[in-house]
């Protein structure tokens, strides 16, 4: 009897997985309110934030974000050109204080362009772009400053 009862336990657990599995997969009755990413480059996501309506000055900007890493703090100088609130030209350079900062700020910095060029800039949140999800914080904060400036 003992042996049956193991059964009907095993088979009852496996039951209440599958309706969860079940459950966590039909969607209903969950609504997610994160923003959508969308996915642009090799594997660069460019969170869309709705438009703030604010009318920026046309122009050429230069701010520096900067960011911890496992190796220390890190800086990108970010260098971009609005023109009726659009990104129509972006340079970034990195400080690379180690040979890990310099290898994920370059593939960073090699990926950025098809995320962020064309697009509103109240659009922009970059989330990870070519493996580099670190340096986004300081390309972001950079961006932050940008808005502050051409406002």
């Amino acid at each position: 009897m003992q042996i049956r009862s193991r059964q009907n336990v095993a088979a009852a657990l496996a039951g209440i997985a599958m309706v969860g599995t079940l459950a966590g997969c039909s969607g209903a009755g969950s609504a997610s309110t994160a923003p959508q990413e969308s996915p642009s480059g090799s594997d660069g996501n460019a969170a869309e934030q709705p438009s703030t309506g604010t009318e920026y000055q046309d122009g050429e900007y230069t701010a520096v974000g900067s960011y911890i890493s496992p190796g220390g703090p890190e800086s990108v100088t970010v260098t971009l050109t609005l023109q009726d609130n659009t990104v129509t030209a972006l340079e970034v350079t990195g400080s690379g204080g180690t040979p890990n900062a310099k290898k994920f700020q370059g593939e960073f910095i090699d990926g950025i362009d098809e995320v962020v060029v064309g697009r509103n800039i109240d659009e922009l949140n970059v989330s990870k772009v070519s493996g580099s999800s670190l340096t986004s914080g300081g390309f972001n904060e950079g961006l932050d400053q940008i808005r502050d400036d051409a406002s």
